[in-house]
């Protein structure tokens, strides 16, 4: 069944056209508008390089549009510059975006450092996330500015703020498919929406890579080159040595005292990997689950870890943790795993997944965890001991 927009948003919608229908006539002076193309007649013939993405492409036909696709959403989006007109007979899976698109509203909190490193946090006026939930200072300061709005979480957001705002694209993460209510209400009300993927690739630099992504949104695409070029030579130094030969448990307790375990292949036990580390990996205990996570049993994560070299923590989604004693009350048990008894016990701040682009400092971390054990806490950016 279609659905109808709700009332008090088609209230709005109402009140938005008659304004835009209240004003003055179109004089004979206004430049002609663009005579505009038919699609079948466009040629993308240019492709943005990517050496680790996999989960999106970008063509380009001439300097007026690009091509955008995202891998495993069937989503093609066409991004028009400002004052190109939308070709005629687009296929009907194509949504376009007409730039400028500086009325965004930013509901997949990981792309918001993507923005920040292009020079783009302007562009989003709308935020899933209170100014309390944030970890990036520039998005902070524009909640408190006024610049950026809340505007409800992903699966509840406040329509008509959203349309008063005259927002021109919504940025979810994969999460909506929980509430596709709220997407296609989205979409009905005539905002295009885009669902990223940069969390579904595996490799780290992939991940990362996704700069590019956001860049063709906004025009960055030269800057997030020269970033991603600065990024992967600072990596340089680590990736590709020989590995440390020391084991790593990367999990959280959860609220009924299971253990959460990331997969190999997922990209924290990608990048655990790239530091030099052996992931330890829990992956033979289920089979065909496509989820990047498995939950376990205490006792069975007991015996995977007992003498696994180093532990970390995951503390972004419980709330950090300030000693190994609030650890150990999660479970007396993890008191005789060889890494508390040697004192390489490490805890991830909770910025860390706020930060995306900032995966090749954790790389660095581990790393230096791995190579040095008497490093000092000051020298990492997102591991601290835990004692």
């Amino acid at each position: 069944m279609r659905r109808t927009v709700g009332l008090p948003a088609a209230a709005l919608i109402l009140t938005v056209l008659l304004g835009a229908c209240g004003g003055e006539t179109a004089t004979s002076s206004a430049p002609p508008a663009a005579t505009a193309p038919n699609w079948s007649d466009l040629s993308f013939d240019r492709t943005m390089e990517l050496d680790y993405a996999q989960e999106f492409s970008v063509r380009y036909c001439g300097e007026d549009y690009k091509l955008i696709g995202i891998d495993g959403e069937d989503q093609r989006l066409l991004v028009v510059a400002e004052g190109a007109p939308v070709p005629a007979g687009l296929e009907e899976d194509i949504t376009v975006l007409q730039q400028p698109l500086d009325q965004i509203y930013l509901a997949a909190t990981a792309g918001m450092d993507y923005f920040r490193q292009l020079g783009a946090i302007g562009d989003i006026t709308l935020s899933s996330q209170k100014e309390s939930g944030w970890y990036i200072p520039e998005a902070r300061d524009a909640m408190e500015a006024g610049t950026m709005q809340y505007a409800g979480k992903y699966s509840a957001p406040d329509y008509e703020r959203i349309l008063s705002q005259g927002c021109d694209l919504v940025i979810e993460n994969t999460m909506i498919y929980h509430t596709p209510e709220v997407k296609e209400q989205l979409e009905e009300l005539g905002i295009p929406v885009l669902v990223e993927r940069s969390s579904y690739e595996s490799d780290p630099l992939g991940r990362m890579e996704w700069l590019k992504f956001f860049a063709a949104l906004v025009d960055e695409e030269d800057q997030a080159d020269a970033y991603f070029d600065q990024l992967t030579d600072e990596l340089s130094g680590v990736i590709g040595q020989a590995p440390a030969d020391r084991t790593v448990a990367f999990f959280y307790v959860t609220s009924n005292g299971a253990v959460n375990v990331r997969r190999s292949g997922d990209y924290v036990a990608k990048s655990i990997a790239l530091a030099g580390g052996t992931y330890l990996s829990f992956d033979d205990l289920e089979d065909g689950d496509a989820r990047s996570t498995m939950t376990i049993q205490m006792e069975t994560f007991y015996a995977g870890a007992q003498d696994a070299d180093l532990l970390i923590y995951n503390s972004t989604i419980d709330g950090e943790l300030q000693s190994l004693d609030q650890l150990l009350a999660k479970s007396p048990l993890l008191a005789d795993l060889k890494a508390v008894q040697a004192g390489n016990v490490w805890c991830v701040s909770k910025n860390f997944y706020q930060e995306s682009l900032e995966l090749g400092d954790m790389i660095l971390d581990v790393h230096a965890i791995l190579t040095d054990p008497a490093v000092d806490d000051s020298q990492l950016h997102f591991l601290y001991r835990l004692t």
